[in-house]
């Protein structure tokens, strides 16, 4: 057996089909953020202005959450010292627990190293405990969810996306009496739209179902607290497991479920990827718990957000580029071609100083392929006026539509 040809066989697929993924050498610096210094192999370097960073309210670069982490890595050390069963239960992550359980208004929850592994770990253990489970899974659902759903090893059935009425044609079908999980996002982060929560849950609780929900793109974003979509809605309480991360709209590192008591301790006690791998280090945990206490108690990044995500949207749309309508702070902007897609954020980089990951299959799908912008309160107006000169310039290298825009009319931006 060729081993090393089979993985290259593999590896050239991609390539062939325009999906290899490249990955920019960046160093993020806190002072100068949303811009980073680009590393290239010959050894140099230069400026870049960062527009995909999912560290949505430059939390990672706050002062106060950084020395949160200085302050408990020189009194506690870099390391967690092992899993929580074993010797990594530290106070700073119990904290952070507490804090987190606070923000959801549940009476628990539980941190995990990653947003994909709480729902690979909370999906699969919640349902995997419930006798003949059937989990009903939004279409769109993150990789992550799916894992976890598969994981479970229960019946499973896919419910058309955002489409309450098929979701309860599924849920008549089945005796009452039967366990059954809901598991849906709040805010899908690829076409950015946002979930009719209120209904899912409703729907749900109408047919004895449990409610699962992934607030990772919305958690520090939405709400009065930053607790989500879910906050924002006035609907925590009707949804039985929230999940979410610390690694985006808290700028940190970690993810985590929070609900009842009775199920945190089911998933402590069961779940193999809790059990079994090192926890969080208290450096992390402490700085994630500052970034969420700065989030709950300071709206004024989430305004400025929100404004110029919406800046954002306007002027891009404006300029005649092909943004994808939502209610959220994610701007799709599409080309529809694997690709133009890499060869746009190519040039983007090369010509503009931009740094845009392309966005190919499988994480969206074939024909929509598109630059996902994640606007950040830190990028100011002439950085968006100058996305949008790039943007235009590019897409009129590539053939790509966009609208005539007068000069005249872009100066005055």
């Amino acid at each position: 057996m060729d081993y090393l040809s089979c993985f290259s066989k593999a590896v050239e697929k991609l390539h062939d089909e325009d999906r290899y993924r490249q990955f920019a050498e960046i160093e993020r610096d806190a002072s100068m953020f949303p811009l980073a210094r680009l590393h290239r192999q010959d050894g140099s370097e230069r400026t870049i202005t960062v527009w995909c960073s999912n560290d949505y309210l430059g939390m990672g670069r706050n002062p106060d959450v950084i020395a949160a982490m200085s302050e408990t890595a020189t009194r506690s050390g870099v390391g967690a010292g092992g899993t929580r069963n074993i010797s990594g239960n530290s106070h700073a992550i119990t904290q952070l627990e507490q804090e987190i359980a606070a923000l959801h208004g549940k009476e628990r929850a539980l941190v995990f190293s990653s947003g994909w592994i709480s729902n690979l770990a909370g999906i699969s253990t919640i349902a995997s405990l419930l006798p003949d489970c059937l989990i009903l899974s939004d279409a769109l659902n993150h990789n992550s969810m799916i894992e976890g759903i598969r994981r479970a090893g229960c019946e499973r059935q896919v419910f058309r996306h955002n489409d309450v009425a098929h979701l309860e044609s599924l849920l008549a079908a089945q005796p009452r009496e039967r366990a059954k999980l809901v598991v849906f996002e709040s805010l899908y982060s690829m076409d950015g739209d946002i979930a009719p929560v209120r209904e899912i849950a409703c729907v749900a609780k109408a047919y004895g179902a449990l409610t699962y929900i992934d607030e990772v793109h919305a958690v520090g974003l939405y709400g009065a607290t930053g607790a989500g979509i879910c906050e924002r809605n006035g609907v925590a309480d009707m949804i039985d497991i929230i999940e979410g991360t610390l690694a985006k709209g808290f700028g940190t590192m970690g993810g985590y479920i929070s609900a009842h008591a009775t199920i945190i301790d089911a998933v402590r006690s069961y779940a193999p990827s809790f059990i079994f791998t090192t926890s969080l280090a208290p450096p992390i945990a402490a700085a994630a718990r500052k970034s969420i206490q700065i989030c709950r108690e300071n709206n004024i990044l989430r305004e400025r957000h929100q404004r110029q995500a919406s800046a954002v949207k306007t002027t891009l749309a404006a300029a005649g580029l092909n943004v994808m309508a939502n209610d959220s702070h994610i701007v799709p902007v599409l080309i529809g071609d694997a690709r133009l897609c890499r060869e746009a954020t190519d040039m983007l980089l090369e010509q503009h100083d931009i740094y845009i990951q392309p966005i190919n299959y499988p994480t969206v799908a074939k024909g929509t392929e598109r630059l996902r912008i994640t606007p950040t309160p830190y990028h100011d107006d002439n950085q968006i006026a100058q996305l949008r000169d790039a943007l235009v310039d590019v897409f009129r290298q590539l053939n790509l539509p966009v609208r005539a825009i007068s000069e005249t009319a872009m100066a005055a931006e």
